[in-house]
């Protein structure tokens, strides 16, 4: 039977071909290879039945890892070009791939995120390209029904191609289709608290566009129904968003399903999680730049870097044009200016370099996007972005530049547009009162630290050139003196100073000039940030294609330099520095670290460093890490000519004085060049010549003025999460592999990773991780860690735990976390660690740890997982329950106090048990569980009720009174044990001691005397710990 995927290969493989070559561009690398592996499939398949054709692809599969490639890429791409052969192409995808479906998640990202304007603009009709998104679409469903570990990061990327303010069939057709898969698969989504909250960002924010056409308003109510659903059973997921979830609820507010919610969060918050106080306390929490990079598609996130980064002001207006064209010019764009302008208020944060330089400012960009609002909701809502991280700013919480666009467009804009800054200072003042009337205490607090650390950051200062300017009406003065009168005081103009701290700006640089044309002539003028984009992971998308323009170079001059070299040394430098091409540039390089390891003054080292850092100040701008990762691209990307010091250091000797000298040299361009330090890690990793020697980095460290290894490798990581976030990902398996100790002790690498990247590269670690190519966390230090993570951001640490749970650590290793989790302030991790837990056993530690915690009405954590284990394991969490009942119940309660007082930490008491007992005795009631009907925990009541006060008594009566009924001769308690009761009172002075300590100790005394037991039994029971008492 000659069928099967040999068949399917080679009958359709020319229109596999054909669509490949309109998905990509014609020479792409990615294109080529996807053709060869798909060639290296039909091969192998291609005229045998369907049994041989899975052993041949099995047996090549087992070759080897590039092998295993090959066959996952080939399927992967059939799946995309052959439909009628795809369910088969993807079940042998599924039976074959070695690596839990990683590579084929990498690349759907890697065509989604970097090649979706080359597919589009290849396809030549909309039939192609409807085409090619349905298999795609079609993939995904498969993945997700799969459960295919990573399957959410690939969603969320789906989710980000959703354009907003886009009511085009392919866009439309998208957020339908993908929320059609988010809604079957509602038990998998519930899995992903990320994926939960990017999907209710997503549609919140889509809502406001779908209204127009019966199709539209179908689609909107199944967006509200989901987006409802999700916020009601899974709010403290939603949490996360933070103070845009209010912003979107806002826009949507007049929906009834909405309309309902809002009174819920506004009267009883309680209802939607019991850890929710109210909206306050959303407002107050600052949304993660996740989020607000979620509603630009990468194609706007490309276009929008470019000109923020790259773009001088004043020569912005072709490339504003074709943004305006591009995603601008309809009606319903309008919404899409929220999104942009919150991204470049929270995302885009300049680096102290950009701002000195002439690129674009952010206050420009915002400025024109204002001018060109045409609707006044619109007009209105784009205020509110722009300052809606001034209404509950706190200096502690929230980030300076957050807040400083807002004031610089209305300073930059007091010339040339009056009205804009009239308008933007009217509506500062009025939303105090307007925004929430029974927070407007808040919000007016908010707006004044606010100004406060504008000025006390310098900014602008000082504030009252703005606010008392001849050019605004007398009305707006006077409100202004009214509401801020404090910044109404000083007669000097307004001073916009550099600050010399490293997420300082200052605005001004030498563009005062150019404000008259800032919107009118120059129309678009764009931010000034890139550096948040460089943390961010974002610097792979600085493409944009449809504009080619080189950067102008300013002239090196290194004359200084050159006068105090060396003759021979002179020259050599001076035809590095006329040199054409980068192979003559290699080539004098050679020449130059010859002549240093032959004949040279090392006084001259500095000169030669400074020389070498102005000529080569080119490599360290741009891109490090080629975009299509291979052998032959990473080994061109390392034969830059400042990388021949580099490759010289790895073919010596580490004793020899040569190895020193040129260690010398770099030290000497360390300190002229900082960068130096992650492209010496970069290359160490890349190049083949460099195989095995990553451990010269470590010599590099100890040869800088730094001298410290584990100091220079943060220095140096930090350096590169700040410029290229891929690269960072790139290095990270190595680094934690070759420098363990310096990694795995402290949180500090760790935290730098999971503050920029993104839902892609996280799920890329977690691979490395499974695949045991990346260890993040150890056992003796884990712990330390987890705890140190507690002050990071929410998505930080959501990402520090998915990338734990990767790893093989036993929970208990962790478990006393719960001992520094308060159900307030650490919502993530008790999250976390509440869905791992339920994966678990419980052991005696952990429900030991589990009942520590401190017994609240609103920290529903011990209820939640001891209900769940009262499920699935109610006889073992019966015993582990019953032994601990029994070992506080005889623990000398003195002794229990002392040791409690003395620490800082929560500890066991037998009172905590039984109020986390009463509890999920309440939970249960109704239920058919009788978790309390178990043997175990009846004999635990009996001897527990036994010894105890009459205060706990009455206080648990409940709780007894299940064990009173319970018959067993055994189980009875000892006939004395006037002692013990006589203690309690005294030993529960820390726990919840009665007023009258005599009156209990009667009370107890006289339950104990009617017991029977004789005495030789209670010694025996005391010496098999069943029931204690104080011993003589």
């Amino acid at each position: 039977m000659e069928k099967g995927k040999g068949g399917a290969a080679a009958g359709g493989g020319g229109g596999g071909k054909l669509l490949l070559s309109t998905i990509l561009d014609a020479k792409d690398e990615l294109e080529e290879r996807l053709e060869r592996c798909v060639g290296v499939v039909t091969a192998l398949t291609n005229g045998v039945s369907e049994r041989e054709a899975n052993d041949a692809l099995n047996a090549h599969v087992c070759k080897g890892a590039p092998q295993h490639e090959e066959i996952c890429l080939g399927l992967f791409t059939l799946v995309l070009t052959e439909p009628a052969q795809a369910q088969k192409c993807y079940r042998d995808l599924a039976l074959v791939s070695r690596d839990g479906m990683n590579i084929v998640l990498s690349k759907i990202n890697q065509i989604l995120m970097e090649k979706y304007l080359k597919l589009q603009d290849s396809c030549r009709t909309q039939a192609a390209f409807a085409f090619l998104w349905l298999q795609l679409v079609w993939l995904l469903r498969e993945l997700v029904k799969s459960g295919v570990l990573g399957a959410d990061g690939v969603c969320m990327t789906f989710m980000k191609q959703i354009a907003g303010g886009d009511v085009t069939a392919k866009n439309i057709w998208l957020a339908e289709n993908v929320l059609e898969i988010l809604t079957e698969q509602r038990e998998w989504v519930l899995k992903s608290n990320i994926l939960i909250a990017m999907a209710v960002y997503t549609y919140l924010r889509l809502i406001v566009d779908h209204h127009s056409t019966p199709q539209l308003q179908a689609l909107r109510q199944k967006e509200v129904d989901f987006c409802i659903s999700l916020l009601r059973d899974r709010f403290m997921d939603c949490f996360m968003i933070g103070r845009d979830l209010v912003r979107l609820l806002q826009n949507v507010a007049r929906i009834p399903e909405f309309e309902q919610l809002w009174k819920d969060i506004i009267h009883n918050p309680q209802v939607l999680s019991a850890q929710f106080t109210g909206v306050l306390q959303l407002l107050q929490l600052r949304t993660s730049r996740k989020f607000l990079a979620c509603r630009l598609t990468p194609d706007m996130e490309t276009k929008l870097l470019f000109m923020t980064s790259r773009v001088r002001f004043g020569q912005q207006k072709r490339y504003q044009d074709w943004f305006q064209r591009q995603y601008l010019s309809t009606p319903d764009s309008q919404s899409l200016r929220c999104d942009l302008i919150r991204y470049i208020c929270g995302v885009v944060h300049p680096s102290n370099e950009v701002l000195s330089s002439d690129v674009l400012p952010r206050w420009a960009i915002i400025g024109w996007l204002l001018t060109t609002c045409t609707s006044n909701v619109a007009a209105s809502n784009a205020k509110l972005a722009l300052f809606y991280d001034w209404l509950f700013f706190s200096p502690e919480k929230d980030n300076i530049m957050n807040i400083e666009p807002a004031i610089l467009v209305m300073n930059h804009s007091m010339k040339p547009h009056p009205a804009i800054t009239a308008t933007l200072l009217d509506f500062m003042c009025r939303i105090i009162p307007n925004f929430y009337p029974p927070l407007e205490a808040h919000v007016r607090q908010g707006v004044f630290n606010s100004l406060t650390h504008i000025v006390e950051k310098r900014v602008l200062a000082p504030l009252a050139p703005l606010f008392d300017n001849p050019k605004l009406d007398k009305e707006l003065r006077a409100m202004l003196r009214e509401k801020f009168p404090e910044f109404c005081s000083s007669p000097s103009p307004p001073i916009e100073v550099k600050i010399e701290e490293p997420v300082s700006m200052e605005m001004d640089n030498h563009m005062s000039d150019k404000d008259d044309s800032c919107y009118d002539n120059a129309e678009a003028t764009f931010s000034d940030d890139e550096e948040e984009l460089n943390s961010k992971g974002k610097k792979r998308e600085f493409r944009f294609h449809p504009i080619k323009e080189a950067i102008v170079e300013e002239p090196v001059d290194i004359t200084p330099f050159l006068d105090q070299l060396d003759e021979s040394l002179k020259d050599k430098v001076l035809l590095l520095q006329k040199g054409s091409d980068t192979e003559a540039q290699c080539e004098v390089m050679q020449e130059i670290v010859d002549q240093v390891l032959e004949d040279f003054d090392a006084e001259q080292l500095s000169i030669l460093a400074s020389c070498l850092q102005e000529l080569f100040k080119a490599h360290f701008r741009g891109e490090v890490l080629p975009e299509e990762v291979t052998e032959e691209s990473l080994e061109e990307s390392v034969g830059k000519p400042l990388y021949l010091i580099f490759r010289n250091l790895c073919q010596m000797q580490e004793d020899n004085s040569s190895f020193s000298l040129l260690l010398d040299l770099l030290s000497e361009l360390y300190q002229k060049q900082p960068k130096i330090g992650y492209h010496l890690l970069y290359y160490l990793k890349a190049s083949k010549a460099a195989a095995g020697k990553m451990n010269l980095y470590e010599s590099f460290a100890q040869a800088t003025q730094l001298g410290d290894l584990h100091t220079c490798l943060m220095m140096d990581m930090k350096a590169c999460q700040e410029d290229d976030v891929r690269l960072l990902c790139y290095l990270t398996p190595s680094i934690y592999t070759e420098f363990p100790d310096e990694t795995l002790r402290s949180g500090e690498l760790l935290n730098m990773i999971v503050a920029v990247i993104d839902s892609a590269q996280l799920q890329e670690l977690v691979c490395h991780v499974m695949m045991g190519n990346l260890v993040m966390f150890r056992k003796d230090s884990v712990l330390n860690i987890l705890i140190q993570s507690l002050d990071w951001e929410t998505f930080e640490q959501y990402c520090t735990w998915q990338l734990f749970l990767a790893h093989n650590i036993p929970l208990e290793t962790i478990i006393p976390i719960l001992q520094h989790l308060k159900y307030k302030e650490h919502p993530e991790a008790l999250s976390c660690l509440l869905l791992q837990l339920r994966r678990e056993k419980p052991s005696e530690e952990m429900v030991k740890m589990v009942l520590s915690r401190p017994c609240h009405p609103d920290d529903q954590f011990t209820t939640s997982i001891l209900r769940h284990w009262c499920i699935k394991h109610d006889d073992l969490l019966a015993e582990h329950i019953k032994s601990l009942l029994i070992k506080n119940n005889s623990l000398p309660r003195k002794r229990q106090s002392l040791r409690s007082s003395s620490s800082k930490l929560a500890q066991l008491t037998l009172e905590q048990i039984l109020e986390h007992l009463d509890n999920l005795r309440l939970n249960l009631t109704n239920t058919k569980q009788n978790f309390f009907s178990q043997t175990p925990i009846l004999q635990a009541l009996q001897h527990v009720q036994a010894s105890c006060d009459e205060a706990h008594k009455m206080k648990f009566s409940d709780l007894f009174s299940l064990a009173e009924e319970y018959e067993d001769s055994s189980s009875k308690p000892p006939k004395s044990r006037r002692k013990a009761a006589l203690s309690s009172p005294r030993s529960r002075k820390n726990v919840a001691q009665p007023p009258n300590n005599e009156e209990e100790s009667a009370s107890s005394s006289a339950s104990e005397e009617e017991e029977t037991k004789p005495k030789p039994t209670k010694r025996k029971r005391k010496g098999s710990s069943a029931v204690g008492s104080d011993s003589d």
